[in-house]
């Protein structure tokens, strides 16, 4: 994830900022569950780099999403974005994948950027009836709206949410600054979701920290977080998010979405290892950790 990312971070306060005051509401009405979800992940699964560590070596590109379904219980599913997946990798995905794994796939950009929302009732129909077709391994779709799609464009944003199908779970991610400055337009754009019981995405980006808005519309939180190649900072945010997601678990949150960017894929693992221990610690919940994967090399084991 290249938005938002810094060159340097030497100067940023990554101090979370407080719950927004609609957040603790939100989370009262909702019907406390016995198990909330924790689903924790990476937002790709062709990581080569995890061949003979996290994959098995020799693994080929047709097993890679079969052993990262073995290492995680989620994935922020980009490829999405560049197309519209057909009922045959649907199905592949979803033979590859275990009990309880979900997807999360990204609207593609042909919805959500070159046509922005607009006429777009074919591929939004084609995208939902492809990704209903993953049955219990769907978790929540997401809508990225591109930087310059403001609270202006909100009469837009709302038709497209009031024809999308409901039986999508839907996430909106919002960039464009104006919708974090209290406007009016933005209030009724929040207002709604929450009424739609539409989830909005909350990214950690050291260059863009009012998309950091700590605002629940509903009980589920979905978060996108960009590391640094495990720098200390990296472990200070994972140790004040485990704190946030326990405060909010307390509170009534049902399910936890939270995807993790490193410029290093290699990165990413260690970076999860670490907040799964956190939560554990916290919540008393056991998660279980990706695993480098043992390796026989010339009849020896590694």
């Amino acid at each position: 994830m290249d938005f938002g990312r810094l060159p340097d971070i030497s100067q940023v306060d990554f101090t979370l900022p407080p719950d927004h005051s609609i957040t603790h509401q939100v989370l009262a009405r909702a019907q406390r569950p016995t198990r909330p979800n924790l689903y924790l992940g990476c937002p790709t699964w062709t990581n080569k780099p995890w061949i003979g560590t996290y994959y098995p070596a020799g693994a080929q590109d047709a097993q890679l999403l079969y052993w990262y379904a073995r290492q995680f219980n989620t994935l922020e599913m980009n490829t999405t974005h560049y197309r519209i997946p057909d009922a045959t990798a649907i199905k592949r995905w979803r033979q590859a994948v275990p009990p309880g794994f979900v997807f999360c796939p990204k609207l593609p950009q042909i919805i959500s950027h070159d046509q922005l929302l607009q006429n777009v009732g074919e591929p939004t129909k084609l995208f939902c009836d492809a990704i209903l077709g993953l049955g219990d391994a769907l978790g929540m779709a997401f809508l990225q709206l591109p930087p310059f799609f403001g609270p202006e464009d909100w009469p837009v944003l709302e038709q497209f949410l009031a024809h999308f199908p409901a039986q999508v779970p839907l996430a909106v991610e919002f960039r464009h600054e104006n919708w974090f400055k209290g406007s009016s337009m933005a209030e009724k754009a929040f207002q709604t979701l929450e009424e739609r019981q539409i989830t909005t995405v909350i990214t950690d980006v050291a260059g863009r920290r009012d998309v950091l808005h700590m605002r629940l519309t509903t009980p589920v939180a979905m978060i996108r977080f960009n590391g640094h190649g495990l720098v200390s900072s990296d472990y200070t945010r994972l140790q004040a998010w485990a704190d946030r997601l326990h405060q909010w678990l307390e509170q009534g949150l049902q399910t936890v979405y939270f995807f993790m960017h490193q410029k290093d894929i290699m990165h990413a693992p260690p970076a999860l290892v670490y907040l799964m221990e956190q939560l554990e610690k916290r919540t008393g919940f056991p998660l279980a950790r990706p695993q480098k994967v043992q390796q026989f090399v010339q009849g020896q084991l590694f």
